[in-house]
């Protein structure tokens, strides 16, 4: 099938007019310029877009990840899907390491099915339980632990190495002993990211951890000591290290505009757009569950009783839309949903980027982001 007319994206030059083919499934030629010819399906002009990729998203539709019910991550891929997230990585939060296990197989079982109207998942971020208690945040106390390779890799067995993404407060009891374990393998797609999160660890720490393997800051601003122009800490330190990605949630609550634009300015092309989603989004104000604690939505907001932000109602397309409405450029904006996360994944030459030989999972939207059509391995929704 060829789609021609089209106004492409791609994450360095952003939008380039030209037209695609795609059979079983991938890219099988992308063109720029005027030279194709107008047979196959007519886009008029509109935008065509990488199908995003939410990295850290806990749930939606009422019901979570971490419920280790792959019904329940059925219809949590099923909602991304319909709001452009083609790729995810179903995220768990901290809790006992046998529900863990059961949510991490139930996603193992699920890429060994057929789901071809739900969003991919692409692997498992862990969040907890490997996080400090100082910056908890929304995260049950209850069930932190120190660092622990062994009973890591023995989840990441049960699952088959699934987890793609697991976090550590660096400043934690033989945390960097962790971190150079789990990061030492080989690199590549199924190489562990090790992303620093729920942390007080000041610069030099984490700069230590940096220098241990991790390579990634799960919502950076968030669940963490603030930036202080005497001690940058965690922030500073992924700020002077350019192999370094990190996560941004931009649903206007957990990180202020302006601080979101000068992310943008210091992290550049390093941005990977999150929603850190939980199971209200998508429903109705009320009250829902979190980690075995009760939250509560209410006027887009989701806090904890003590009032502490418990994650978000958003879903990533609309964080994109959101940077773009703070006047992040559009181009950094669209690339940080889409190719930075798949690169940071090492996945870039299979998702995040319409090019020759990728899978054909792309959003054809109007000029003001709407969107109008997706598709995933070439099928439309």
């Amino acid at each position: 099938m060829k789609f021609y007319n089209a106004n492409i994206f791609q994450p360095e030059a952003g939008f380039k007019h030209g037209s695609f083919e795609v059979e079983n499934g991938i890219f099988s030629k992308v063109e720029f310029g005027e030279k194709s010819s107008n047979s196959g399906i007519d886009l008029n002009g509109a935008l065509v877009i990488p199908g995003l990729i939410d990295l850290h998203t806990h749930g939606n539709s009422n019901t979570d990840f971490s419920d280790g019910d792959k019904k329940g991550l059925e219809a949590i891929a099923k909602y991304l899907i319909h709001n452009g997230i083609t790729s995810f990585l179903p995220t768990s939060v901290t809790l006992p390491y046998d529900s863990l296990s059961k949510a991490f197989i139930s996603a193992h079982e699920f890429t060994l099915e057929e789901h071809p109207d739900c969003a991919n998942v692409i692997g498992i971020h862990m969040e907890g339980p490997y996080l400090s208690q100082k910056y908890k945040g929304a995260q049950n106390a209850e069930y932190l632990k120190l660092p622990d390779a062994n009973s890591f890799n023995k989840l990441q067995v049960e699952c088959g190495n699934l987890i793609k993404i697991v976090d550590v407060a660096p400043e934690t009891k033989g945390a960097v002993e962790f971190i150079e374990e789990v990061s030492g393998k080989d690199d590549g797609p199924e190489k562990t990211l090790i992303s620093l999160a729920h942390t007080d660890a000041d610069y030099e720490v984490a700069l230590n951890a940096f220098d241990s393997g991790a390579r990634h800051v799960t919502h950076l601003f968030n669940g963490m000591a603030p930036m202080h122009h005497r001690n940058s800490g965690v922030i500073g330190a992924a700020s002077d290290r350019d192999d370094v990605t990190v996560e941004l949630i931009c649903d206007g609550l957990h990180v202020h505009p302006s601080v979101v634009r000068m992310a943008f300015k210091i992290f550049s092309h390093r941005i990977c757009l999150i929603s850190d989603s939980i199971r209200c989004c998508g429903m109705p104000e009320g009250e829902y569950e979190l980690g075995g604690q009760k939250v509560v939505l209410k006027s887009g907001e989701v806090r904890l009783a003590d009032g502490t932000l418990a994650g978000s109602a958003t879903n990533l397309f609309e964080c994109m839309k959101k940077a773009i409405s703070f006047g992040v450029p559009v181009t950094d904006a669209i690339a940080a949903a889409t190719f930075t996360p798949a690169k940071c994944l090492h996945m870039e030459n299979r998702i995040g980027v319409i090019k020759t030989g990728n899978d054909a999972d792309f959003i054809v939207c109007n000029d003001g982001f709407d969107i109008t059509n997706i598709y995933r391995k070439g099928s439309a929704l």
